[in-house]
Order: structure tokens, then C-alpha cells, then sequence
């Protein structure tokens, strides 16, 4: 009986799990083969002027061409000026060791010769009082020789005039390093040129020429026929067109009719009063050392002459004595005083007011605005570099337009 049982619902269940296969089984569909089209990619740039409704008709990698073009001229102008940077502080630390070095020409030398001076004074002196013999030629032979020798470096001194050599070391190191400082200004904050390259090297030659390091063939002229002003810039390259402010420029780029009328009556008290007056003062010194210069070998060649004859006569002790004293006070006025220095000093200040008066010129003879440097930044560089402020440099100018000028430009020097 259970087997009975059994046996319905077993056929019953095997009857419903083949009507549910087959209810889930669905027939297989052919394979149908479609291809679909590639979708162009674009970059964010051309989608959006597509989007837009404009369409970019010039192909990404000549902008890319361009890019890295002036990306790699950029880059050689900025490692140019690098160069241009590492020689100018090359220079820098080269004309000072040297400033250093003929500065202890100076002393060393000016010290030595009085020593030289004075000894043999005092041997000429000591040999008048000696009686007749040996130890008398011995003196007399020693001052001769000691003033013979004096003689010479005195020549060699005055020559190469060492205060001076020194003086205008210093000066190129100061201007040097003003270059300097002016490359690193652009590099931080310029755009720099192939132009500026070129300009930068003009004025690194002009300060070598103007500032010679070596002293056979390339010294400067110690007691030319007229006093000069120094000259370290390019003729050409007087005229400031570099602006580095760009924010908040005007029409007219800063200059107004009052400006550049201020700017002219500033130029004819630097020319009249100042470049003059140091160019009187330039040759009144040149001329004080010209003498000093003679008056020094000459003086230790006739207590030269004097020692030699000392015994023969009652003259020559004393011109030999009285010779040598004077050489000595000369030589430490001269070389102690430092008055080729003074020289070398009249001359930088004299070309300093030579090159600020170039510059006005040439910055107002530019017809364009534009090319000019900025006039509010020009007339504050003009009152710094000449030690006043904006409301005195104005005021000079009303005193110079009036007729009035009671004072120099320049409050520094």
C-alpha cells in the first residue's frame, strides 16, 4: 500500500519538472554580425569648442611646436644670462682682491722709500761730521746709493700712481656689483631678451675697458693733458627702456608736459653746477700732482748728487741733508695723501653726473611714450641718485627755472 502511495507521487513530481524545463527553455537565436563606428577622441579643449559651435581647424601639435620653441629660446636667453651673471661676480671678486693689493702697493711702498729717504739723510749728515778716510767714503757711498735707489721707485710710483690703481678698483668693484644686481632684478622679475644679452655684454666690456685689470698696456693715462670724466657705459645704450611695473599703466605712461620740464631744469643744474664744478677741482688736483710727481725724483736726484761730493765742500751736506727732507715730506704728501685717489674720485663723480645727464637726454628725446621707462618711477630713480626727495627735487627744478640756485644737485657728493 505505501508502495501505491509512492508511486503516484513520484510520477506526479517527475511530470512537473519536465513541464518546467520545458517552460524555461528558449529557443536560440541566429547570430547577427554589426559593426560599430570608432568615436574620434578629442581633447577637453576641442569638445568645448565644438560645443560652442566653433570648430578648431589647426592641429594641437603645431601649438605644441610653438610652445616648445619659445620655451627652449626662453630657456637659452635665462642660461645666457646666467653666464653673463657668474663672470660679472667672477669680476667682482677679482677687482677687489686687486683693489686690496694695490692699496698695500701704496703703503708698503710709500713707507719704504721715506725710510730709505731718511737713512740716507742721516748717513750724509753723519759723514760731514767724520773726519777724512774710509769710514767717510763708506757714508758718503751708502747715501748716494740709498738716494739713487729712492730715485728710482719714486719713478716707478709716481708712474703707476698705486692710490689711484686702488681707487679705481674700487670703483669697478662697486659698479660691477650694481650690474650684478641689476641681472639678478631681471632674472626674479624681467622677461628677458636675445637684446638684453647683447646689451648686458656691451656693458660688461665697457667696465672692463674703462676699469683695465692689468697694468702693462692697458693702464690707464695717470696725468693725461686734460682732465676727463670716467666713462664705463656703452654710448648707445644710455637710454632706459625696461619697465619691470606693469600694473596699472597709464596712457602716457607716466610723463606729463610739467615732468619733462622738471627733468630739463634738473639737467642744466647737474651740468652747471655740479659736472662743472667737479671738472675745476679735477684739474686743480691733477695739476698739484703733476708737480708733486716731479718735484719727489727730482729732489732725491740732487741729494744724490749732494752725497756724493760731501768732503769736497761745505755745500753738499747740506744740499744732500735739506734734499732728502724735502723728498720725504713730498713723497708722504703725494702718496700719503693719496692725491692720485683724489683724482681717480673726481673722475668717477664727474662721469656719475655725465651718465645721469645722458640719460635724461636720451629719455626725453625718445618721441614715444611707450618706450620710455615709466615717468613716476624715472623721476624717483633721478631724486635717489641725487640724495633728495620727490618735493626737493621738485623744488629745485622751480629754482633753477626761476634763477635761483643757491646749491648743487646732488646732496650725496
Amino acid at each position: 500500500m505505501a508502495s501505491a502511495l509512492l508511486l503516484p507521487s513520484a510520477s506526479s513530481s517527475s511530470s512537473c519538472s519536465r513541464k518546467i524545463h520545458a517552460a524555461i527553455q528558449v529557443p536560440k537565436l541566429p547570430k547577427v554580425s554589426f559593426s560599430v563606428p570608432k568615436i574620434p577622441k578629442r581633447n577637453l579643449g576641442e569638445e568645448l569648442n565644438i560645443r560652442n559651435g566653433f570648430i578648431n581647424t589647426t592641429p594641437v601639435e603645431k601649438f605644441n611646436v610653438i610652445d616648445d620653441r619659445s620655451h627652449r629660446s626662453s630657456t637659452n636667453v635665462t642660461i645666457q644670462l646666467y653666464a653673463i651673471l657668474e663672470a660679472v661676480a667672477d669680476r667682482v671678486e677679482m677687482h677687489a682682491n686687486i683693489g686690496e693689493q694695490r692699496d698695500n702697493w701704496n703703503t708698503l711702498l710709500l713707507n719704504s722709500i721715506n725710510m730709505i729717504i731718511l737713512t740716507a739723510a742721516t748717513m750724509a749728515g753723519v759723514a760731514a761730521t767724520s773726519g777724512i778716510g774710509m769710514p767717510l767714503l763708506a757714508l758718503k757711498l751708502s747715501s748716494t746709493l740709498l738716494y739713487s735707489a729712492a730715485t728710482g721707485m719714486l719713478l716707478i710710483m709716481n708712474k703707476i700712481q698705486p692710490s689711484q690703481l686702488a681707487e679705481e678698483q674700487r670703483n669697478a668693484t662697486r659698479l660691477f656689483k650694481q650690474l650684478q644686481s641689476q641681472i639678478q632684478t631681471m632674472l626674479a622679475i624681467g622677461t628677458p631678451t636675445q637684446e638684453d644679452v647683447k646689451e648686458l655684454m656691451e656693458k660688461v666690456l665697457a667696465l672692463d675697458k674703462a676699469y683695465p685689470l692689468p697694468l702693462l698696456g692697458a693702464m690707464l693715462e695717470k696725468f693725461p693733458a686734460k682732465f676727463e670724466t670716467a666713462v664705463w657705459w656703452p654710448k648707445n645704450q644710455v637710454l632706459q627702456k625696461k619697465n619691470f611695473s606693469h600694473e596699472g599703466k597709464q596712457c602716457n605712461n607716466g610723463w606729463s608736459e610739467e615732468l619733462e620740464t622738471e627733468m630739463r631744469e634738473i639737467i642744466k643744474v647737474v651740468e652747471r653746477e655740479d659736472i662743472e664744478d667737479y671738472v675745476r677741482l679735477g684739474n686743480l688736483a691733477l695739476k698739484i700732482n703733476k708737480t708733486l710727481a716731479i718735484s719727489g725724483p727730482l729732489l732725491t736726484g740732487i741729494a744724490a748728487f749732494g752725497s756724493a761730493f760731501i768732503g769736497n765742500g761745505s755745500w753738499a751736506p747740506i744740499v744732500a741733508v735739506a734734499a732728502g727732507a724735502l723728498a720725504s715730506t713730498v713723497n708722504a704728501f703725494e702718496h700719503g695723501g693719496q692725491v692720485g685717489m683724489v683724482i681717480e674720485m673726481y673722475r668717477n663723480c664727474g662721469g656719475f653726473f655725465q651718465l645721469l645727464q645722458e640719460s635724461i637726454e636720451a629719455t626725453l628725446e625718445e618721441k614715444d611714450l611707450e618706450k620710455r621707462e615709466n615717468g613716476e618711477l624715472f623721476e624717483m630713480k633721478v631724486a635717489m641718485k641725487l640724495g633728495r626727495s620727490l618735493s626737493q627735487l621738485r623744488e629745485l627744478a622751480k629754482k633753477s627755472a626761476s634763477s635761483r640756485v643757491d646749491e648743487f644737485a646732488s646732496k650725496l657728493f
